[in-house]
């Protein structure tokens, strides 16, 4: 008795499936499950990314906000400074603390003379140049 060859093709496919290897039946399944790990990785990558992302932006921002509360303070805080510093205030605070501080008599002010610079005596040799090495082309 003859087989049709349809069935003779099914014995045979049926045989062939034994005789394969593990490694060859589970291959595409190991594929997709490849192919599914690689996918889920990216897209916890892409989350975390954005979460860090989120959080440098939120510290970019205070920082900012820092910077600007710090430079308002400086200059406030240069504002109170030079007013301190003026001749009626130094003098006003003076007399608060009672130190006991009073103008300079003339005789106590010494005045100094600061001295002419001498002059050199080469004019030629006012500035000072590097000298090109002997051959360099000028550019």
């Amino acid at each position: 008795m003859r087989r049709s060859p349809i069935a003779a093709t099914k014995a045979n496919m049926a045989k062939n499936r034994r005789n394969q290897s593990a490694a060859i039946r589970f291959g595409p399944a190991l594929k997709a499950l490849g192919l599914c790990l690689l996918i889920a990785g990216s897209a916890v990558g892409y989350v975390w990314q954005k979460s860090r992302i989120y959080q440098l932006s939120q510290q970019i921002g205070q920082r900012e906000k820092r910077l600007h509360d710090l430079r308002e303070e400086n200059h406030r805080l240069g504002e109170q400074f030079s007013d301190l510093q003026l001749p009626m205030m130094l003098d006003r605070r003076a007399r608060e603390l009672n130190l006991g501080l009073a103008p300079a008599k003339p005789a106590q002010v010494v005045h100094l003379r600061e001295p002419m610079p001498v002059p050199p005596e080469d004019k030629k040799l006012t500035r000072q140049l590097a000298a090109r090495p002997a051959g360099a082309k000028a550019q």
